[in-house]
Parts: structure tokens; C-alpha cells; sequence
């Protein structure tokens, strides 16, 4: 690979700015490099990262899903739920994993079959999905003390964390679907132009659904992770962490025009967003600052993909 290629690839330049940011966090405290802090970050990092591995797909079809906390909490609290009522784990597992799915489902549907925005649709499902967590608890956190979900969550293999696992099996398949299947073809496809994609025999609608089919199913996934690391289904949990997979995403140099990016990019980005969140919190910095610093982060990012869509 020459220089210029070099130069242009978009995993250099995104690396370059996580490894730079590491050297700096490094020098501004001691701290941030040791061991039991790096363990932190890795278990930190694997919540956003699974949701960003979906919103990738989401946004590169030239949609949004703004819903992925809400599933992730109403998921978490069908597990917490089961388990409660005595059921399987491995049963309470799945049953998650369903209901994520479903939600995701019925977003795709509410946006092909009612025309509705994504942007609409999905903010629709956020209140949806979190009250429907706060109705069947009550708004109580069950806890959830089973020794699978203990495993996934606090367990090492290889002394890497269990969810970090998780993590890498997500941009695993993900990455092979959207740049080997006809499926990921179809994805950049519409994104690029659905009318075009349209005219072309793509069966748009259909492609749709499954893309927010498999955002709502890695939201389950996100849920199952963070049931094991707080060994509890709080339905108040993840609010907001939609924003932090959308700038991971977009900080990670997809498009939110939809049409361009790589999946595996939006991993450093969340890597990225994990490491600002415990730097602050090292250095002591307050929490408040976080999501101001999110959303300064997401304005700059879209402007800078705007400007390289002007220049192109």
C-alpha cells in the first residue's frame, strides 16, 4: 500500500486518533494505563460498542434507530423478569433475545408499511420499549444472581474479559454481512440511492426490516452483557447510550448520509467514546460534562462528513 492510500484510508486515520488520545489520557494520569483500568475499559467499551455495530448498518442504509437503549432496557428486564419467575436462564436468554429482535421488527415494519421516517419510527419505539419496561417492573430492578449471566458478565477466558468476547464475535459477523453477503450489498446500496436500489430489483422494503431486525437483536445482545456485569435489570438503565452509539458511529467515519463507511471503523469509535468517558472520570471530571461533550462530538463529526460530501 502506498503513502496516499495509506493517507486515505479511513481505519488509519481513526486508529491514529485513539492511539493520540491514549498517549495523552497516559501523560495526564497514571492511572489510565494499568492493567485493572485497561480490564475496566474493555468491559466499559463492549455495551456501545455491540449497539454502535448495529447503528453502523442502520445508518449506512441511511436510517437511524434512536430506540436501541429503550430495547436494550426492555430486553434486560424480560431476563430479569423470567429469571425472577423461575425460568431457565439459558430460556430467559433467549426470550431476551427475541423480544430485542421483535422490537427492531416492528420498527422496520412501522417505516415500510406506514412510510414513516426512521427518525419518527424509532423515537416512537424508544417511549415504547422503556415504558413497556417500566410497566412490567413497576419500576423495581430485579437482580439477577445466576451463575451464566455472573459468568458473562465478571468472567475472563484468556485473561480477556468475557464481553470483550462478545465485542469481537459482533464485528465478526457483522463485518462479514455487510462486506461478503448480497445482504450488505443491498445495505450500501440503498443507502447510496434507494430509488436507485429500487430500480435495480432490490427488495428494499424486506432489506429494511431485516436491518432494524438486527439493530433490535444487538440490543438484546448489549442487554444480556449488561445484565451480567450489574447482575440486575434496572428498566431505568442505558437512557441516552443511544448517543454514544451514534457518535461512535459517526466519530468512526460513516457516513450519516447513509451510502459509505466501514463497519469495523465504528468499533474504534466507540473504543474511542469509551476512552473520553474514563478519562474524565479518572482525572475527576464531572459526569454532567460527558454528554456535553457527546453531543459537541456528534455536531462535529456530521459537519466534517458534510464537508467531505461537498468536496467529493
Amino acid at each position: 500500500m502506498n503513502l496516499t492510500k495509506l493517507k486515505s484510508n479511513p481505519i488509519v486515520w481513526i486508529l491514529m486518533v485513539a492511539v493520540l488520545m491514549a498517549v495523552v489520557l497516559s501523560f495526564l494520569s497514571p492511572f489510565f494505563m494499568t492493567v485493572g483500568n485497561m480490564t475496566n475499559l474493555s468491559k466499559q467499551v463492549s455495551i456501545v460498542a455491540i449497539l454502535a455495530a448495529g447503528q453502523a448498518v442502520v445508518i449506512i442504509s441511511g436510517g437511524i434507530d434512536l430506540s436501541v437503549g429503550s430495547v436494550l432496557a426492555f430486553s434486560a428486564v424480560i431476563i430479569g423478569t423470567l429469571i425472577k419467575m423461575d425460568v431457565d436462564p439459558t430460556l430467559a436468554l433467549v426470550a431476551g433475545l427475541v423480544a430485542g429482535t421483535f422490537a427492531g421488527w416492528i420498527n422496520g415494519m412501522v417505516i415500510t408499511r406506514a412510510k414513516i421516517p426512521p427518525f419518527i419510527a424509532t423515537l416512537g419505539m424508544l417511549g415504547i420499549a422503556r415504558g413497556m419496561a417500566l410497566v412490567i417492573t413497576g419500576g423495581v430492578s430485579h437482580p439477577v444472581l445466576s451463575p451464566l449471566f455472573l459468568f458473562i458478565g465478571n468472567s475472563k477466558f484468556l485473561g480477556l474479559p468475557i464481553p470483550l468476547y462478545f465485542v469481537l464475535v459482533t464485528f465478526l459477523v457483522v463485518g462479514i454481512m455487510m462486506h461478503k453477503t448480497v445482504f450488505g450489498r443491498h445495505v450500501y446500496a440503498i443507502g447510496g440511492n434507494e430509488r436507485v436500489a429500487r430500480l435495480q430489483g432490490i427488495p428494499v422494503d424486506r432489506q429494511k426490516v431485516k436491518i432494524y431486525a438486527l439493530s433490535g437483536f444487538l440490543a438484546a445482545v448489549a442487554a444480556v452483557v449488561m445484565t451480567g456485569r450489574l447482575a440486575a435489570t434496572p428498566p431505568s438503565v442505558a437512557q441516552a447510550i443511544e448517543l454514544q452509539a451514534i457518535a461512535a458511529v459517526i466519530i468512526g467515519g460513516v457516513s450519516f448520509v447513509g451510502g459509505r463507511g466501514l463497519v469495523i471503523t465504528a468499533l474504534i469509535g466507540a473504543l474511542i467514546m469509551a476512552m473520553i468517558t474514563n478519562g474524565l472520570n479518572i482525572l475527576g471530571i464531572s459526569s454532567f460534562y460527558q454528554q456535553v461533550l457527546i453531543g459537541v462530538v456528534i455536531i462535529v463529526a456530521v459537519w466534517l462528513d458534510n464537508l467531505k460530501s461537498s468536496n467529493r
